[in-house]
């Protein structure tokens, strides 16, 4: 019996792994829209800070600035830039005030994204199973599904800093290079003026220009910086120099770099085969060949992931590094297949067993869906995970994830439906103004939108606010309502809420502990 006759087998078996592992990440892919749907149907925050962003861009619709003095009524602030926000506004003439349209936006931007990398990965390495299990990868990442429907900038600039990197990595073309690096610098701008974080994809865009063109990386440096700059100039001046407060001097907030080990760890936990074929690719273009952008995009994104112990960061900092990964990963596979095949069959073979074993692997180390319903029931229970539940403060959810407690991915219920409208009543029935950590609940009766309360900590714990004139407003009992959840309000806001206002219920909505309270009795 000669080789050829025991590769056929082999093949045939690669051939059903490989179609096994697209339907895993395609039932990935399945269960985010299912997320998708019910957030898009949810009219309240489910991540705090939702509604300010949303918020941000009603203030642009009606041609104001977020960027205000936030010791003055409604001592009300943004601490970001306004790219998405200015996106969101279109949307609203479709949706209205309601967070739909953020979270719409963010969803299409993680399917453009992962949408991008089959494209570039159909024109780098061919075929079809590298480029959509590369791209159904980045839709699987737990955190991508968590962050990904929501009414938050992060999807958007990592979409911006792959069409950016995706243009930069040809902006050498012989015919449509000068158009290249053109569309590159606009999207690194566009990423940048979406959320600062983008700073160090801008990084990698330009050490790869460096390395390739010494001259042409000056000159796009240069012509980003005044692009940049002269955008930050018209800003601070329309706004008084808030923009700088806002914008720079606040979001210096404290860093715990133990915080940052333990995502790390949580990280590389959840994405080990994908980050070791991305460190793998870089590795080998590092001492064999040339860096490429992607390489150098995925590298400089471990630095943006290193940053999510500064407060009010999180796992959303990796979605960068995630889609660089997934990305790069694809490319290492290419790289492996086109070696395998001047090894010979055996290799070949060798290669189509390999790899879909190891995203099954990778997939395994993903899990995360409901554990509940018609479909998911039986399913969760054949994946030996149908008793498990997510326990938020107060209640338990029908859900599993790998990573284990998640305060983001499992689907609102009909008992968060109604304390959503428990909560409202109260909201409605104040006759004044109410003081809320959320900022839905306000736009949803039509009241004005009364600060941001990690913006006041952030500008309070580096000295750049004073909060006499929010607890006076306190004290003389202004506020009908007040509504908080994670008390993020800075200390003497706090002391301010508790010693002058008295809980009048306590509600469970989405597995946290909402306290309303309304001014105290002196009698």
């Amino acid at each position: 019996m000669n080789g050829q006759t025991w590769i056929r087998p082999v093949r045939g078996l690669g051939r059903t792994l490989a179609v096994l592992a697209l339907l895993v990440y395609v039932g990935y892919l399945a269960i985010y829209l299912l997320y998708a749907g019910a957030l898009f149907r949810w009219p309240f925050d489910y991540d705090q800070g939702e509604g300010f962003e949303l918020y941000d861009a009603l203030l642009y619709a009606r041609g104001e600035w977020p960027y205000r003095d936030n010791a003055v009524y409604p001592f009300y602030a943004s601490n970001y830039p306004p790219l998405f926000h200015l996106l969101i506004v279109p949307l609203l003439a479709l949706f209205g005030p309601q967070l739909v349209a953020g979270r719409l936006l963010s969803f299409l931007a993680t399917l453009l994204t992962g949408g991008v990398s089959f494209a570039v990965l159909r024109r780098e390495v061919g075929g079809w199973w590298i480029p959509m299990i590369s791209g159904l990868a980045y839709w699987a990442s737990n955190y991508v599904y968590q962050i990904g429907p929501l009414c938050r900038l992060h999807t958007t600039m990592v979409m911006f800093e792959l069409l950016a990197i995706v243009c930069i990595a040809k902006f050498e073309d012989q015919k449509h290079g000068r158009r290249n690096l053109v569309w590159g610098l606009f999207f690194l701008l566009c990423a940048g003026y979406t959320k600062q974080l983008a700073v160090f994809t801008v990084a990698a865009a330009l050490s790869y220009i460096f390395l390739r063109d010494i001259k042409r990386a000056l000159a796009a440096g240069a012509a980003l910086v005044l692009a940049a700059g002269g955008i930050f100039w018209l800003l601070n001046s329309a706004t008084a120099g808030q923009w700088w407060v806002n914008i720079i001097q606040a979001n210096v907030n404290s860093f715990d770099y133990l915080m940052s080990i333990s995502l790390l760890k949580q990280w590389f936990r959840l994405h080990p085969l994908l980050i070791l074929f991305a460190l793998g690719y870089l590795i080998y273009e590092l001492f064999w060949t040339r860096l490429s952008a992607y390489s150098l995009w995925f590298l400089f994104s471990l630095a943006t992931g290193a940053l999510s112990g500064k407060w009010g960061a999180g796992p959303g900092y990796f979605l960068t590094s995630i889609a660089a990964a997934a990305l790069l990963s694809g490319l290492a596979m290419g790289r492996l297949q086109r070696l395998a095949e001047r090894r010979g069959h055996w290799a070949m073979a060798a290669l189509t067993l390999v790899l879909p074993l190891c995203y099954l692997v990778q997939g395994a180390l993903l899990l995360h869906l409901p554990t509940s319903g018609p479909l998911f029931e039986p399913l969760s229970r054949i994946l030996g995970v149908d008793g498990a539940v997510m326990a938020g403060q107060c209640a338990d959810f029908a859900y599993y994830d790998t990573i284990g407690y998640t305060q983001l991915g499992h689907l609102p219920t009909a008992a968060d439906y109604a304390a959503g409208a428990e909560i409202m009543r109260y909201v409605r029935a104040a006759g004044g103004p109410v003081l809320s950590e959320e900022a839905m609940f306000s736009l949803l009766a039509d009241k004005v939108v009364v600060t941001n309360p990690t913006q006041l900590r952030n500008l309070y714990e580096n000295d750049l606010l004073d909060v006499t004139a929010l607890t006076e407003r306190i004290y003389h009992q202004e506020f009908e309502l007040i509504i908080l959840r994670a008390q993020f309000y800075p200390d003497p806001v706090l002391g301010a809420i508790w010693y002058t206002y008295e809980p009048v219920a306590e509600i469970c909505m989405n597995g946290f502990l909402y306290h309303l309270l309304q001014p105290a009795n002196d009698e």
